[in-house]
């Protein structure tokens, strides 16, 4: 199993015309989720980040390089990133 540590951006409500916190992996374009709260937001995040690398896996496509870099054994998690384990 590779653990992925994904850098992420949080937007507030108003920043991108929706009412809502978005959360997003910058390496994965189109790779976004909303919520309610920034905590619900990050939540949701680790969802489709994780349907993500799964789909890029369950297609043979190689994944960005950005990503791929970001694989590494376990480790420690900084409050900017999102961990996703295949």
């Amino acid at each position: 199993m590779k653990l992925y540590r994904l850098p992420i951006v949080l937007h507030a409500p108003g920043e991108h015309e929706e009412d809502q916190f978005m959360a997003e992996v910058a390496t994965l374009p189109g790779c976004r989720a909303w919520g309610d709260t920034a905590a619900e937001a990050l939540e949701n995040l680790q969802s489709v980040a994780t349907a993500f690398l799964e789909s890029y896996k369950e297609r043979g496509d190689p994944l960005p390089s950005e990503v791929e870099a970001a694989g590494s054994d376990m480790g420690t998690q900084a409050l900017s990133e999102v961990l996703v384990a295949l």
